[in-house]
């Protein structure tokens, strides 16, 4: 649902006072006194310099622009290859990697639990034979491409990696992203296998792994993002996405390894509401805050280990199926706030996705919004624009203050992990939640087109659907797989990687060559959850 509020009157006259998506006071005007006794060096820093209030990079856009990714998968590989070709012909400057749910779940196409699912929310992968035709004829040496994916991480990136093997692309040449962010399962998503302790250790072997054989690619994209699609304010997103930061940060450390090391690749993911003042002054405090943890907590010294560099996706949660034309309107505003935030890189929704699956026409209308801000705007021309401003770095500081407030109140409990076996993060993010819905009930939220605005008759929609004999076609591949395979090599394969869980070497190099052999994503996973378990959340019982 949007969350654009209903416009207040004057508040000398009687109005409302108005207050951010976080409950943050915002005041009808903002002078000087709003930044008494500020000091700009200390808040703001330079473009490029601690504490990157103003951006991660001294020229920003003025050099070059964002990367410019969409996000898809559907149906099967081939189909989804399809549509990679055509959004890089039409500009697209990063892939971005849609799995379906059985995929995220680690279960192969032909389990029970996959029926009806197999397809529907992104590309089903199955083997290595499918990223192969997911990736056929796009140079993996070239593109840049990001994979949401999760609990399974580890083993679609050795997947991605063995396919560039084949393509003659060596392994330090690749970049991307895996978002391999699975503390934010717990809380807000749900897409987890194991219990926190072995899926902690699944992403350390990952950051370890990646800084000998992928240095370019980032291990791990730690997001807000599905946090703020459940619910989460834009100070909860970024106060539960930072204390999970530290929380994949201290694994790491306590594997051994140093934070210069490792940090360099860390990635973030957030949302881009309408909202937006408040959004652009979530993005420069969550820079701020990360800066200084990083710096100050654990004593990183390298700078681009200060740095939070993130992706954005304009929020999905905000598009409507009512008039979903005015998707368009709220898509641009939201993109505008991810650039005037300084995101790295951008994923504009399509307007029919309230529906079903973009269409080709509305996929490419999502990339050319991005180009239009990019070419036909002046927000490139300056770094920060914003800065200085009154209400913005008023903002700013009002935000940061209660992000890390409640990062204290994470760290009291004993940080992320402990918080989520209390059900905290879920809880608060719930309650946000509830509240946007009784004030979107009630009117007191307008969204436009629903409590507001509304046409007596919609007009008439055809979405993209997806061919239900997917499944049957998936079923079908493994099938012919199993024949084709070697068993004993793979029965070789699975007993060294669950001999491998049983103890404490990285436990990469025998997934990587267990899939090599075509085991397949719900085999490897099967064999992880018969030595790890899988994880049951409290509020289950």
């Amino acid at each position: 649902m949007v969350t654009a509020r209903e416009p207040d009157g004057d508040r000398a006259g009687g109005g409302t006072p108005r207050t951010t998506e976080s409950g943050l006071p915002v005041e009808p005007v903002y002078g000087p006194d709003a930044l008494a006794g500020w000091d700009p060096a200390e808040r703001l820093g330079a473009p490029g310099a601690y504490p990157y209030t103003r951006g991660v990079h001294p020229t920003m856009y003025t050099g070059r622009p964002w990367t410019m990714r969409q996000y898809a998968g559907f149906g099967t590989a081939a189909e989804s290859n399809a549509r990679y070709r055509q959004l890089i012909a039409h500009g697209t400057m990063g892939l971005s990697v849609a799995f379906d749910l059985p995929t995220q779940m680690g279960y192969d196409s032909d389990a029970p639990l996959a029926s009806g699912e197999v397809g529907k929310v992104g590309v089903a992968v199955d083997s290595v034979e499918d990223m192969r035709l997911l990736f056929d004829g796009i140079p993996l040496g070239e593109v840049s491409t990001s994979m949401t994916i999760n609990a399974p991480a580890a083993v679609l990136l050795l997947l991605y990696e063995l396919v560039a093997e084949e393509q003659g692309v060596p392994a330090g040449r690749l970049t991307g992203t895996v978002q391999n962010d699975v503390l934010k399962e717990y809380i807000a998503r749900g897409t987890y296998i194991f219990p926190p302790q072995p899926s902690l250790r699944l992403v350390a072997d990952t950051f370890r792994y990646c800084g000998a054989a992928m240095p370019r690619w980032n291990t791990i994209s730690i997001s807000g993002y599905h946090m703020a699609e459940a619910g989460a304010t834009p100070v909860q997103e970024i106060a539960f996405t930072l204390a999970n930061g530290i929380e994949y940060v201290r694994t790491a450390l306590a594997a051994g390894m140093a934070v210069d090391d490792f940090a360099p690749r860390l990635s973030f993911f957030f949302v881009a509401r309408t909202t937006l003042l408040e959004e652009i002054a979530k993005f420069r405090a969550a820079r701020r805050i990360w800066a200084r943890v990083m710096r100050e907590e654990f004593g990183a010294r390298d700078p681009k280990s200060l740095m939070l560099r993130f992706h954005t996706q304009t929020a999905g949660v905000q598009l409507t199926a009512q008039q979903p034309e005015l998707n368009l309107v709220r898509v641009a505003v939201q993109a505008l706030g991810a650039v005037l935030g300084g995101t790295q890189s951008l994923h504009t929704n399509a307007f029919d996705e309230a529906i079903a699956l973009p269409t080709d026409k509305s996929a490419r209308l999502a990339l050319r919004t991005q180009q239009v801000l990019a070419h036909e705007t002046d927000v490139t021309a300056t770094v920060d624009p914003f800065a200085g401003s009154y209400a913005v770095e008023s903002l700013t500081d009002d935000v940061e203050t209660s992000a890390r407030a409640l990062m204290a109140r994470v760290e009291d409990m004993g940080g992320a992990v402990a918080a989520i076996e209390r059900g905290f993060q879920k809880g608060e993010i719930e309650r946000s939640a509830y509240r946007v819905a009784q004030e979107t009930d009630s009117g007191e939220r307008v969204v436009v087109g629903v409590n507001r605005y509304r046409l007596d008759t919609e007009e008439p929609y055809a979405p993209l659907r997806v061919d239900p004999a997917i499944e049957e076609q998936q079923t079908r591949r493994l099938a012919r797989l199993r024949a084709e395979r070697d068993a004993g090599a793979v029965a070789t394969a699975l007993a060294r990687l669950k001999k491998t869980a049983e103890g404490t070497d990285n436990i990469l190099p025998p997934l990587k060559e267990a899939l090599r052999e075509r085991a397949t994503v719900g085999e490897v996973c099967g064999a992880l959850r018969e030595v790890w378990g899988t994880y049951v959340p409290s509020d289950a019982f």
